[in-house]
């Protein structure tokens, strides 16, 4: 009773696929990569799948993704924001673009990438205090050794995310000035 040569019978199920397959922050969003980070969130997904939907369990797990996105989201938007203050408005999303077909542009500058990424990391707050680094922001680092801005966003990033202390507060008058 059932035909396969319905083009559409699997249109919701696509939907779906494709709404589970989002390791990034959006729908539908293809940047995402298969680094280790995208697996955690991805077989949290899974397990989320498999739990019943008004279970206790199924509601944490469904906070920690949503939480997580949202995370994903905030780095980007941070990484965005320097960019776009370093003249690269046009250029600022395919720079943070990265996918399975991605590649370093030049081997050489890979332990130089590994460096300022750390660098990053550990002297500014554009990564959350317990991010794990992700591969993406290795080929986005990368890249702006290829264009001479990896030192300058470095500068950007030190000036508008400082590193504080934790527990140190800060308010609107004390926040880094806009550059």
């Amino acid at each position: 009773l059932c035909s396969n040569n319905n083009p559409y019978a699997s249109f919701g199920a696509t939907l779906a696929r494709d709404e589970e397959q989002n390791l990034w922050s959006t729908p539908h969003d293809v940047t995402h990569t298969e680094a280790d980070d995208d697996r955690v969130l991805y077989n949290m997904i899974v397990i989320r799948n498999q739990l019943d939907k008004d279970s206790e369990e199924w509601q944490k797990l469904n906070y920690d993704i949503y939480t997580l996105r949202q995370t994903r989201k905030e780095v980007r938007s941070r990484w965005k924001h320097i960019l776009e203050d370093l003249g690269f408005q046009k250029e600022a999303d395919s720079l943070l673009s990265v996918t399975k077909l991605s590649i370093i542009s030049d081997s050489q500058n890979m332990g130089k990438a590994r460096d300022i990424l750390l660098k990053l990391s550990e002297e500014t707050n554009i990564f959350p205090t317990s991010w794990e680094l992700s591969e993406r922001y290795l080929f986005v680092v990368d890249r702006l050794i290829a264009l001479d801005a990896a030192d300058e966003f470095f500068k950007m990033a030190s000036v508008v995310y400082p590193k504080r202390a934790s527990g140190e507060r800060v308010d609107d008058r004390q926040k880094a000035p806009q550059c």
